[in-house]
């Protein structure tokens, strides 16, 4: 484990870090509540609001044993600032995501099994419902392979999602990584792109599958996106 030493966490940002550590662990109990992860698999991080940190969970620690002072604070360039554990092995995909995208404040990264198969197949989710128009905009798009450690798979998800209105990857051979304007943005849509990689997996046992046509998805994600809820 890397420690800044040079940094800690300013105390004009010392009441927002501890908000997100109490968040973030909390949003990791909505990963095993849908099963989108099994043993110490998957994260969740957030970014905090002005400031070059992040929150994420540690590495190999039991989802049941996780507190908020688990939670370890990194710069964007994936070292610890502050924290009790190693960070995450996936901390520079992370922190890479954070760095190529301002607009992302959250991002989440599952094993889910339906949308893992796949990933594990190098095959897109094809958008053939509205759920996955409401959500994705579209298809779920399919990331290169990427060995974990390095920010190789923060490169693959940020240049996958270039051009793409999905806020879900399926990095291929690997799993589901998401984005969201919040970490809890992330979790949904990562709950989300587990749901309709089920519910079309189920679907293309009868045969082959009719892709919606662009103007509807394109109609229906606006409306959700805009229009839709309080």
């Amino acid at each position: 484990m890397t420690t800044d030493t040079s940094r800690t966490v300013p105390g004009k940002h010392r009441d927002e870090v501890e908000r997100l550590r109490a968040h973030v662990c909390v949003l990791h109990t909505e990963l095993t509540r849908w099963n989108l992860v099994t043993w110490t698999s998957g994260n969740v991080s957030a970014r905090v609001p002005g400031a070059d940190l992040m929150v994420i969970k540690p590495s190999g620690v039991s989802y049941e044993d996780l507190s908020p002072e688990d939670m370890v604070v990194c710069d964007l360039d994936g070292r610890v600032v502050e924290g009790r554990h190693k960070p995450s092995s996936d901390t520079a995909a992370h922190a890479h995501v954070y760095r190529a995208r301002p607009d992302v404040g959250g991002v989440a990264h599952t094993h889910s099994p339906y949308a893992t198969a796949w990933a594990a197949r190098g095959e897109a989710i094809p958008c053939v419902i509205t759920a996955m128009a409401d959500e994705f905009g579209g298809d779920i798009p399919v990331g290169p392979f990427a060995l974990i450690g390095g920010d190789d798979i923060g490169r693959g998800v940020v240049a996958t999602l270039d051009g793409h209105r999905s806020p879900a990857v399926l990095m291929r051979g690997h799993g589901v990584f998401t984005v969201g304007g919040s970490a809890k943005a992330a979790v949904k849509a990562a709950v989300m792109c587990e749901d309709v990689a089920h519910t079309i997996h189920i679907a293309r046992q009868g045969g082959p599958l009719e892709r919606l046509p662009q103007e509807h998805i394109d109609a229906l994600h606006d409306r959700y996106q805009n229009v839709y809820g309080q």
